[in-house]
């Protein structure tokens, strides 16, 4: 065994690391594991050390407290594995840049290995492990996390453009720790959508050396401007160069999706699912593009791994029940079909979800060639349409809806979806091309490219507006204007930015109303929520702290206020640091 004075002096000369005050989780399913682990950080002076013995048990503990160290085995029996609990832990934000996050394992699988390396725990040990190398390990990581601390409040506060200022400030204090602090500068800025900068922060990195982690990133950015041929060749020469860089075959399928190569995007997908299986994401992409290219056998694979690796997963997902429900209509076992969609509006709930089935449910029906009740679930559709013609579902559910209402004859409660979802997004080109070739499909083409002409300039008149009434120093009547325009069209990104801008204008120029930012904030979560990662984003939440009389603090409350009463912001939201 090896004492806490050895461990200390490999520290340095500098009186050692501290770590009687540190906050430890041990997270394993067997009791001598714990008992084994436990002594071992006690041997370091350790006092505050907690255990878990399940998934389930440690996510209430992290949610609860922020630990420095976490010790976490990858089986954990029933309920959540190891990767499992670090996926949440990561997507809730239940760890700061500067804890310490270690893998402890017996499994030595490459998909086990690389699915929880997908998450970035700070070392992976495989079992045994003696107490030297688990407190070496332990001790060269804490070292080089540090480096990160003064980052975690900005962190905290959700102020990305200030921690990424702050990774820079530490490059030249720790120039060892340089790479890590850019990656994670880079990262910063990404979340803040502030893509330029970070993909100047990329080439600076890959001016000294040819990362894989860079040459990704900047793919990303390429990708989001649109320059989707120099992202597809900076994504494959990541993979020639490494077989295993996984987030480089995710983000190749994408670009192929987006340049419309679904058969190039299947293949690609199915090459990593087979080196890294246990991502729900993954597995659900790759059924969505089997079942779009008609590739029964794959898409009912996917969707069935989905559902088992997503059954105790922060990223479980509705749609592993939709798609699998839609593939055994094409089946013709509409029995099963029907059991997947009752289990799905059982374990999801909500309208949406509920919404969603009836959708399903009735292209089910109509693939299966039961036109009868095909055009009942259909009928009642249009029934809930026209019960609150106000209310909306998201525009994949509008879309989806559409297409089966056409297809059992309905023609004027589609019709008015697709205006809906076109006024909501009237500048995407890519969504517009397909609303049109829903229209086509309805043997509509000339009618539809009209209807979507009169929208894209409704949507327009509607926003271009209110913008006149701000520039023209009418910015109460804007406001007010704007929040008509919200309640009409609640998903158009652009009326939803302008309005948050009038707002912040007009706290600018009267001064701060804790009403009125809180409406702002409100309108960027959402905002955030619908199409994460924007520029503006950035920019109006970076205003808003500005104004607040401490900066910073009462916009973040006011986010925190709002994440309380509507939810989390979604994952991809979320910081992480890879």
């Amino acid at each position: 065994m090896m004492s806490s004075e050895v461990f200390s002096a490999n520290t340095g000369a500098d009186g050692g690391i501290g770590w009687a005050e540190k906050r430890y989780l041990i997270i394993d399913d067997f009791v001598g594991i714990r008992q084994l682990l436990r002594e071992s950080l006690r041997n370091l002076g350790a006092k505050h050390i907690d255990q878990a013995s399940s998934g389930g048990e440690a996510m209430v503990l992290l949610s609860k407290t922020r630990y420095d160290v976490v010790l976490c085995d990858y089986n954990l029996g029933d309920g959540k594995n190891g990767q499992q609990v670090l996926e949440e832990a990561r997507i809730r934000n239940l760890m700061l840049p500067s804890s310490v996050w270690l893998m402890v394992s017996a499994e030595k699988s490459v998909e086990s290995v690389m699915g929880a390396a997908e998450h970035q725990p700070d070392a992976y040990i495989i079992k045994p492990i003696t107490e030297g190398v688990l407190l070496t390990r332990l001790n060269r990581v804490w070292i080089k996390k540090q480096v990160f601390h003064e980052i975690d409040q900005a962190f905290a506060d959700k102020d990305y453009l200030r921690a990424a200022k702050l990774c820079q400030d530490q490059v030249a204090h720790h120039p060892l720790h340089a790479i890590d602090l850019l990656r994670m500068k880079a990262t910063l800025l990404l979340k803040a959508g502030e893509t330029e900068q970070a993909g100047v922060v990329y080439e600076q990195v890959l001016q000294d050396r040819d990362y894989n982690w860079a040459r990704c990133g900047l793919g990303k950015i390429r990708m989001a401007a649109g320059d989707l041929e120099a992202a597809r060749m900076m994504f494959q020469a990541v993979i020639a160069d490494n077989r295993f860089y996984i987030d480089a075959f995710d983000q190749l399928a994408q670009s192929f999706q987006l340049q419309g190569k679904t058969e190039e995007s299947f293949d690609v997908l199915q090459k990593a699912a087979k080196l890294s299986p246990n991502s729900v994401p993954r597995q659900r992409s790759l059924g969505q593009t089997a079942l779009k290219l008609g590739n029964i056998p794959v898409a009912e694979k996917a969707f069935r791994k989905c559902i088992e690796i997503g059954e105790f997963s922060v990223r479980k997902t509705v749609d592993a029940y939709l798609g699998l429900a839609r593939v055994c209509g094409q089946k013709n076992d509409t029995k099963e079909a029907i059991r997947l969609l009752n289990a799905a509006v059982h374990q999801f709930g909500g309208d949406q979800v509920t919404l969603r089935a009836k959708i399903t449910e009735g292209l089910v029906y109509h693939e299966s060639g039961d036109f009868r009740r095909a055009r009942k679930s259909g009928d009642e559709l249009e029934a809930m349409l026209a019960d609150d013609v106000r209310q909306r579902p998201d525009t994949e559910t509008c879309l989806d809806m559409a297409t089966l209402l056409f297809a059992v004859g309905v023609k004027e409660a589609p019709v008015h979806l697709l205006q809906y979802v076109t006024r909501n997004n009237h500048d995407n080109a890519v969504l517009l091309d397909d609303v049109q070739k829903i229209f086509d499909r309805a043997r509509m083409s000339d009618e539809g490219a009209e209807l979507i002409r009169q929208a894209r300039l409704e949507a327009a008149e509607m926003m271009n507006r209110g913008v006149l009434l701000w520039k023209t120093g009418k910015l109460a009547e804007a406001i007010d204007w704007m929040r008509v325009a919200r309640r009409s069209l609640p998903h158009n990104m652009r009326i939803l930015f302008n309005s948050a801008q009038i707002i912040i204008s007009t706290l600018q120029q009267n001064g701060y109303e804790r009403g009125l930012a809180d409406e702002a904030i409100g309108v960027l979560m959402h905002v955030d929520a619908i199409a994460p990662g924007q520029q503006r984003f950035a920019q109006l939440m970076e205003q808003l702290a500005l104004l607040a009389p401490v900066s910073g603090v009462v916009a973040a409350a006011a986010a925190s206020e709002y994440e309380a009463a509507n939810g989390p912001v979604p994952e991809s939201t979320r910081f992480t640091s890879s």
